[in-house]
C-alpha cells in the first residue's frame, strides 16, 4: 500500500467522460507514487497522506455531506488538490472557507505541476511524522534537572497537539535496575587513559539499565536526569544515551522536557534525534554560535574519542566529529507556543579541555538570528540536525500547534 491516496469530488453535472479525460492529464504531470481511489472514501485515513481532488465545481454539498464520514475516519487536515479546471478552484475555496468555519484545519493544492508535486512531497513527508508521533511515549527519568527553571511542559497540550504521552519515571527505579544489571568485563571499545578504561564498564552497565527501563515502560524516547548518577553510581550517562540514540531511542540529557519533545520531533521528520547541546559563545554580528555537550548520538558523526565528562571530571563523555556542512538548529518551546528553526553550516568541530567535550562551531544562514539566543530564547539546550530540514520542521510545528 502507498503512503499517498487521492480521492475525488466530481459535480453530476459534469459529463464523466470528459472529467476523466481531464483527470489523467493533470495526475500524469505529478511526480508521485499513490493509488487513485476515486469517489470510494472507505479506505479514507488509512494512509499517511489522503488528497480530495476536487475536480469540478458544484461539488461544495457532497463534500458537506461526506464531511462527519471523513473526521470519523481520520484527524488528519483536509487537503483539496485542484487543477482550477471546470469551476474547481472556487469549489475548493467555498469548501475551505466553511472548514475554517467548523474550526478545522485544510488547505488547497494548486499551481505549477512542480509545486503540486514538491508540496505533496512535504505533506506526505510531515504526515507520515506526525503518525509516527502519535501515541508514542517519552518518559522522565528522575524529573528535570534543578537548574532548567524555564523548561517546563504543558503536557496536555503535548497530547492533544502531538498525541505523545509523557511519562514519569522515578531516579530509584533506574538505580535500583543499574544494581541488578551485571558489569560486562569485556569491552569492545578502546579507552585512551586507565581512568576512562576504568570507567567503561560501569558507563556500558548504565546503557544496559537504561536500555531495560525502555523495554519495561514501552517508551519511544526518554530524558534522564543524568547528574545524579555522578554521586549516585560514580558515572555517567554519555556512552548510555550516545547509543541509545543512535539506535532509534529518543534520549536527552537533563531531564530537559522540551529538548526531547524537540529531538522527537526531528527523528520522526528527518530519522535522526540530533545534537542535544548548549550554546557556549555567540557572535550575534556574523551569526556563529559554538555549541557544546558531552554526549551525541553515535550514528550522526564521522568518528569519536572518549574523555571524561567535562564538569566533573569522571566517567566516560563523547568527543564527537560531525560531518562539515550544513545543518538546522531547532528547539520547541514545552507549552507548544512557540519555536525555533535555523539553518546553517556546521563550519568545524573543536576539541578545547574548558568545554563539554563535543564541540560544534555553527554559522547560521540568517546573521540577525543569533539575536534570539541573547533575547529572547526557549531556554538554554537546542538541538543540532546534519542537513537543511526547516521547511519539515516548520511545516509540522505549524501545521500541530
Amino acid at each position: 500500500m502507498t503512503k499517498i491516496a487521492i480521492y475525488t469530488l466530481t459535480s453530476e453535472l459534469h459529463d464523466e467522460q470528459a472529467v476523466d479525460a481531464l483527470t489523467k492529464e493533470f495526475l500524469a504531470n505529478i511526480r508521485a507514487d499513490y493509488d487513485f481511489c476515486g469517489s470510494d472514501y472507505s479506505s479514507y485515513g488509512t494512509r499517511n497522506l489522503n488528497l480530495i481532488y476536487v475536480r469540478t465545481g458544484g461539488t461544495e454539498g457532497v463534500f458537506k455531506r461526506l464531511l462527519s464520514e471523513l473526521q470519523a475516519r481520520s484527524s488528519q487536515p483536509f487537503y483539496l488538490l485542484t487543477s482550477g479546471q471546470s469551476n474547481s478552484l472556487a469549489a475548493s475555496m467555498e469548501i475551505l472557507s466553511f472548514l475554517r468555519q467548523q474550526g478545522l484545519a485544510g488547505e488547497i493544492i494548486h499551481g505549477r505541476a512542480d509545486y503540486v508535486s514538491k508540496r505533496i512531497a512535504l505533506l506526505a513527508k510531515v504526515e507520515s511524522a506526525r503518525k509516527m508521533l502519535r501515541g508514542s511515549r517519552l518518559g522522565v527519568i528522575g524529573q528535570p534537572s534543578d537548574w532548567l527553571i524555564s523548561s517546563i511542559a504543558d503536557r496536555e497540550k503535548i497530547r492533544a497537539a502531538l498525541g505523545i504521552e509523557i511519562v514519569d519515571i522515578a531516579m530509584p527505579e533506574l538505580l535500583d535496575e543499574i544494581a541488578a544489571t551485571p558489569l560486562n568485563a569485556q569491552v569492545p571499545l578502546p579507552a585512551p587513559t586507565e581512568k576512562i578504561r576504568q570507567a567503561l564498564p560501569g558507563a556500558l552497565q548504565i546503557y544496559d539499565a537504561l536500555t531495560n527501563i525502555v523495554k519495561r515502560h514501552n517508551l519511544q524516547g526518554f530524558t534522564l536526569r543524568c547528574f545524579d548518577l555522578l554521586t549516585a553510581v560514580r558515572n555517567t550517562g554519555c556512552l548510555a544515551l550516545a547509543k541509545l540514540n543512535a539506535e532509534g531511542i529518543v534520549a536527552g540529557c537533563e531531564g530537559d522536557i522540551p529538548a526531547m519533545l524537540t529531538m522527537a520531533v526531528a527523528k520522526a521528520v528527518t530519522g535522526v534525534t540530533g545534537f542535544q547541546a548548549n550554546p557556549a559563545q555567540i557572535n550575534a554580528e556574523t551569526g556563529e554560535l559554538l555549541f557544546a555537550h558531552c554526549t551525541i548520538p553515535l550514528n550522526i558523526i564521522e568518528r569519536y574519542e572518549l574523555d571524561t565528562h567535562f564538569e566533573s571530571g569522571i566517567g566516560v563523555g563523547i568527543r564527537g566529529f560531525m560531518k562539515e556542512g550544513p545543518v538546522t538548529v531547532a528547539k520547541l518551546a514545552g507549552d507548544l507556543s512557540r519555536s525555533f528553526i535555523e539553518e546553517g553550516m556546521l563550519m568545524r568541530n573543536q576539541a578545547q579541555p574548558d568545554l563539554c567535550r563535543t564541540q560544534q562551531v555553527i554559522r547560521l544562514s540568517a546573521t540577525d538570528a543569533a539575536r534570539y539566543f541573547l533575547t529572547n530564547p526557549i531556554g538554554n539546550h537546542h538541538i543540532i540536525l546534519p542537513g537543511h530540514h526547516k521547511e519539515a520542521l516548520e511545516e509540522l510545528v505549524g501545521s500541530s500547534l
